[in-house]
């Protein structure tokens, strides 16, 4: 008889009485970590105050490792260790004060079966609010149940109130009556368009080519073929390290070519000479190559749209890659060649770009792009994060921001736009932004997101408003100066509507030059989705025209 040696089954830790256990979900990048530590310290400082207010005990689930600079899990292993050593029937608040990677926390949260809540500060400082909605999105994706909640500092009765129902149910509801089913939909020459143009898409078929799938932890953006391909819509897997041996083919003449062309469409670079902290002119150069090299690339692969990751491996190679995302999501942008000079590619049409390789935002950018070319208006369209907002002039006005993808025609054009350097945590090599305050204006925003195994999406109205300069400058200074700006007011859905429903951290805008315009491209694109299958929700104040 063979005799084997088998597995010391780990006994599970037994949960003190009335104790809530924390873990925190952090960054990959280590400059990060350290950077946004004292914040993330000061919310677990704030939520376990309030819990401890309402007679309940606070047990970290992980040490501050003091070497590292930081408290935060920082790897997948890292967080299934962590989840080895919790009571898995614990009540369990994820804390986060910043951006982080869902899945250091996910393979822990999936095996735990005591009540969870995920938590943020209410800030713009750094992406908490943007790592909340990312990680609860991700576990609706993995079918995990959570509750959400958001506060400043945990001590406004609305916070308070809605922490002890999660205490004593082990859930929190949120109000989400902005949203509503489709319905019928008129019968009109825009539902026909609309339903016309998913038939073209079923029948003819797109590619979208993803560069490092996955690589900046948002696991809520990664769709399974077998989900997309009856769209009509498959994927190019592509890697970044060939982008980079692409860059290297492409002449120092042809990116010179592009910045001057920028230069002269009155583009401002905020340019120095130091490396580490300022934008320079050699890493422009760097990602005019990059720009030529991704639509060389996507002409290769004939791709519909395209996706960079720019993230672990790209961001220890070359500059950022958000000044090249925002010029091919414009279709006035700088001329690029076939390699043997003989045609230009992609001329006078938008490739749409996907920042972070947002596969939901893959499939709302192609559709958009396709939806608004064909009724003649401008498809420039951008995702943003859901990055914070506050109050002004007796309305909510949200802070949509992204890190650069912005194409110049938001910002109201070249001589709108300016180029400053990425923060240094984030991009070590730095690159420039395609950065301006987004015009005002009539939009459309949307998400396409995963729940229940299946693909929805939801719709919604909005204006973009003008502030006066001063408060766009103290907005930008609460965030990232650096980045490209959208004050938005969403018609019908209030800022905690919002946050309790979006299955995102991206949300996808695009503009239409009045409201009825923008009433009748929505309701096409409702048609549109529903004739592709997916579970289409209208949200808030919305008129199909």
């Amino acid at each position: 008889m063979t005799h084997y040696t088998l597995p010391t089954p780990i006994a599970p830790a037994e949960a003190a009485p009335r104790t809530v256990y924390t873990v925190a979900s952090g960054d990959l990048r280590p400059a990060a970590n350290r950077t946004c530590w004292p914040t993330q310290r000061q919310l677990e400082g704030d939520l376990e105050a309030a819990l401890e207010k309402l007679g309940w005990s606070v047990s970290r689930g992980h040490a501050v490792d003091e070497a590292k600079g930081h408290g935060f899990i920082d790897s997948q292993r890292a967080g299934i260790e962590v989840f080895k050593t919790l009571p898995p029937d614990a009540p369990l608040i994820v804390v986060e004060a910043v951006w982080q990677y869902s899945h250091h926390v996910l393979a822990g949260l999936r095996s735990h079966h005591g009540p969870i809540l995920v938590v943020a500060n209410w800030s713009g400082e750094f992406p908490g609010l943007v790592g909340l909605l990312n990680l609860t999105a991700s576990m609706t994706k993995a079918g995990i149940p959570h509750s959400t909640l958001w506060s400043k500092d945990f001590t406004d009765d609305w916070a308070v109130e809605r922490l002890q129902t999660w205490l004593e149910t082990g859930t929190i509801q949120h109000d989400v009556s902005h949203v509503r089913d489709l319905g019928t939909l008129p019968d009109s020459d825009e539902t026909r368009l609309g339903r016309a143009l998913a038939e073209q898409l079923k029948t003819e078929k797109a590619i979208i080519g993803v560069f490092d799938e996955g690589c900046m932890g948002m696991y809520n953006a990664i769709f399974d073929d077998e989900l997309l391909n009856p769209l009509g819509i498959y994927k190019e897997r592509l890697s970044q390290s060939a982008l980079v041996a692409e860059m290297n083919r492409v002449t120092d003449d042809e990116a010179a070519a592009v910045r001057r062309w920028l230069d002269e469409a009155g583009l401002d670079f905020r340019t120095g000479s130091d490396e580490a902290t300022e934008l320079t002119d050699a890493q422009l150069h760097s990602q005019f190559k990059m720009y030529i090299a991704a639509l060389r690339m996507s002409d290769d692969f004939g791709l519909d749209a395209v996706g960079i990751q720019y993230q672990q491996g790209l961001k220890d190679t070359v500059p950022a890659s958000d000044l090249a995302e925002g010029l091919l999501n414009d279709p006035h942008r700088p001329p690029v060649l076939s390699r043997d000079s003989s045609r230009e590619l992609y001329a006078g049409r938008a490739l749409p770009h996907f920042n972070e390789v947002d596969e939901g935002v893959a499939v709302d950018s192609l559709v958009t792009n396709r939806l608004w070319t064909a009724m003649g208006l401008d498809p420039s369209t951008t995702l943003h994060d859901v990055r914070w907002g506050e109050d002004y002039d007796g309305r909510f006005v949200w802070v949509f921001e992204i890190s650069g993808s912005v194409p110049a025609s938001h910002n109201g054009g070249y001589d709108k736009s300016w180029s400053m350097r990425q923060p240094p945590m984030f991009f070590p090599l730095g690159g420039g932004t395609l950065s301006g305050v987004s015009k005002p204006g009539e939009i459309v925003w949307s998400r396409v997101f995963l729940m229940d195994g299946e693909l929805h999406v939801d719709l919604g109205r909005g204006t973009v408003v003008e502030l006066p300069e001063e408060e766009t400058r103290r907005r930008l200074d609460a965030t990232n100066p650096e980045w490209p700006i959208m004050h938005a007011v969403l018609h019908g859905v209030g800022r905690d509507q919002l946050m309790a429903r979006h299955k995102a951290n991206h949300v996808n805008v695009v503009y239409a030059p009045d409201a009825a315009t923008a009433d009748k491209a929505l309701t096409a694109k409702a048609a549109l989705f529903e004739a592709l299958g997916v579970h289409v929700h209208l949200c808030g104040d919305v008129t199909l025209g």
